[in-house]
């Protein structure tokens, strides 16, 4: 309902009547229509802000964030403040119709970065204002669009460590720069040479250590403060810095200056000193000299290798490494140079060896210092050719290596098989600050080298994952401290040549199937045995049963005819006078030899007695 009521407004208005936004005050001073809504509590940009506003003030708000169909077609805007809001995020192309705009204040808000399509479209621009944000980035081509307009940037108070200096260079038409109280370490040497407009140069509060020369300060007199100085001079200010006051220094000490705040961080002598104070001769720098470095290293080729290189100096030294070629060593696929010093080279080849040089340069001169690499080819075995030996970790003639090895038994191989060695060597007590030892081997078959690390307390090592059949190549070399730099080199105890034994798989089938016959049948023999043993333990203990009973049959007999079986009291006179009766009879027919045993059975239901037959002596 309020927006049909706007339209209404704005269709019975008169042409040249302007609207001006609820709670904001308008002047409509022809040409120029000022808007301010100034801690009115807006949370947006008002829509319905004319678009012939000339300056248009939004300070004081909770605005957050900036859209595109905010400023859309001000084309007439030409001063915009939205100063101390709450903005934190500005939409691409957002200020792409402002053409006409000159100042743009965005200072005290929460911007943390910049990038190309912020500000683009503001093609007239002469003040942008960006303290006190949160800024930590800033594109390179941020300022693309008004490099030769602007005339005043302001940066301060925000959190920059780097600053797009290339963009800062082209700024050929601004007057004011202002980047104090951030976190920048760096300026590079004569960015401000062509920023002949320049009259003031804050660099107050940050972390710089020293502010290289320019041509600008040489050919323009500087002063710390803008009281009693020409209009042609330029103002610098550089106070709240950590400077190192060395003779980096010296070019600004010589400057005209007033009377100022600004002291010295280091060195020790000069710490807490005010910079103006302080005599020139004071201002002093120490050559470079280099205390550390590799004095030889052997590799082999195709291995990677470190030379380091440590120096002193004040200011710090830069380090530099030129190759056996003379040639200055540059970052490459191959070479990596560290601030530290140290050159890695990735892959080595036989061109690498040489002598190396370090240099170490500061301020007050350089220092170089010589470092041999020696590359080392793959030990191929060739016993058609035989090179001339020479001194390595894996020397390059396998033939020499297993006759040096055959007199002094460096290193010996033993417990030779199919897939595996026993790699033996003398202990290396003559070598002091020894931290390992290092096998390396390859076979005849194949390029890829392979290392192996032992302990210091070690000189015996088992092969386990060799070829059968294969001519291997191995050298043992002794990992240790040099003694002079504390850096780590290596020297060869010895290398040695040996054949894996041939595996016969067939023949290995053979064995095991005869084996495993073999067992089979000693195991089905045993099996057999232990059922006729127990089949004859059975029988035994059967017939020994069987006779057991026999006799106790019998001898139950005798009694059953002598108690005429009767075992309790109550048994028959007259059937025990008969059973006696028959017993003597018998006796006397046959003289005294007992033919046959009389069994009385006195079954009551039978009455008689049966008779077995047996040739038994009395």
């Amino acid at each position: 309902m309020e927006r049909l009521l706007i339209c209404l407004v704005m269709l019975s208005a008169p042409a040249s009547a302007m609207l001006c936004p609820k709670r904001c005050m308008c002047q409509n001073l022809m040409p120029s229509y000022t808007v301010l809504c100034a801690k009115t509590g807006l949370l947006f940009v008002p829509p319905t802000i004319d678009k012939r506003t000339a300056e248009l003030r939004l300070m004081d708000n909770f605005i957050t964030t900036l859209r595109r169909k905010d400023f859309a077609n001000m084309t007439s805007l030409i001063h915009l403040t939205l100063s101390r809001n709450t903005i934190s995020q500005i939409i691409p192309y957002t200020f792409s119709d402002l053409q006409e705009l000159h100042a743009l204040h965005l200072d005290s808000n929460r911007l943390t970065t910049l990038n190309d399509s912020h500000f683009q479209g503001l093609i007239n621009l002469r003040h942008l204002i960006l303290s006190n944000n949160q800024l930590q980035s800033i594109a390179e081509g941020s300022f693309e669009d008004f490099l030769e307009t602007l005339e005043d940037l302001d940066l301060s108070y925000n959190n920059l460590v780097d600053i797009p200096w290339d963009t800062i260079s082209r700024l050929v038409s601004v007057n004011t720069l202002s980047l104090d109280h951030n976190l920048i370490e760096f300026v590079p040497e004569g960015i401000f040479s062509n920023l002949h407009k320049l009259a003031r140069l804050d660099m107050t509060s940050n972390k710089l250590k020293k502010i290289p020369p320019d041509p600008l300060f040489l050919r323009i007199p500087v002063y710390a403060k803008t009281k009693g100085s020409p209009l042609s001079a330029l103002v610098l200010s550089f106070g709240g810095n950590p400077l190192h006051c060395n003779c980096e220094l010296v070019w600004l000490r010589r400057l005209t200056r007033e009377d100022d705040l600004e002291t010295c961080a280091s060195p020790q002598e000069l710490m807490g000193k005010y910079f103006w104070t302080i005599k020139e001769e004071e201002f002093i720098c120490e050559p470079p000299m280099i205390t550390r470095h590799t004095s030889k290293m052997f590799v082999m080729e195709g291995q990677e290798v470190s030379l380091r290189c440590k120096s002193i100096g004040d200011p710090e030294p830069t380090i530099h490494w030129v190759s056996p070629e003379g040639k200055l060593i540059a970052n490459t696929t191959r070479t990596t140079c560290y601030e530290n010093g140290t050159l890695d080279i990735l892959t080595t080849t036989i061109k690498d060896s040489g002598i190396f040089t370090c240099i170490a340069s500061n301020a007050a001169g350089e220092s170089t210092a010589p470092v041999e690499l020696i590359v080392n080819p793959f030990p191929y075995f060739n016993p058609k050719i035989e090179p001339e030996p020479g001194p390595s970790d894996f020397p390059t003639s396998i033939k020499s290596n297993v006759t040096n090895s055959r007199q002094d038994q460096r290193v010996m191989v033993t417990e030779v098989t199919s897939s595996s060695a026993t790699i033996k060597w003398n202990p290396q007590n003559h070598i002091p600050g020894i931290r390992m030892y290092q096998i390396q081997y390859n076979s005849s078959l194949d390029r890829i080298l392979i290392y192996r690390m032992i302990p210091a307390s070690g000189n015996l090592f088992l092969l386990s994952d060799l070829a059968s059949s294969r001519d291997y190549d191995l050298c043992v070399l002794a990992v240790y401290d040099d003694g002079i730099t504390s850096l780590t080199a290596t020297k060869l105890v010895g290398c040695v040549a040996f054949t894996t034994e041939k595996e016969y798989r067939q023949c290995r089938s053979i064995h095991d199937q005869f084996l495993g016959g073999t067992m089979i049948i000693i195991i089905g023999g045993i099996i057999v045995a232990s059922v006729l043993v127990f089949i004859f333990i059975l029988l035994m203990k059967y017939k020994v049963y069987n006779n057991h009973y026999k006799q106790k049959q019998a001898k139950v007999s005798n009694v059953c005819s002598q108690t005429n079986g009767s075992h309790g009291g109550g048994s028959s006179s007259s059937s025990g006078k008969l059973a006696e009766k028959y017993d003597v009879q018998t006796q006397e027919s046959y003289g005294g030899t007992l033919k046959g045993t009389t069994v009385v059975d006195l079954n009551p239901n039978y009455g008689k007695a049966v008779t077995e037959d047996d040739d038994v002596s009395q």
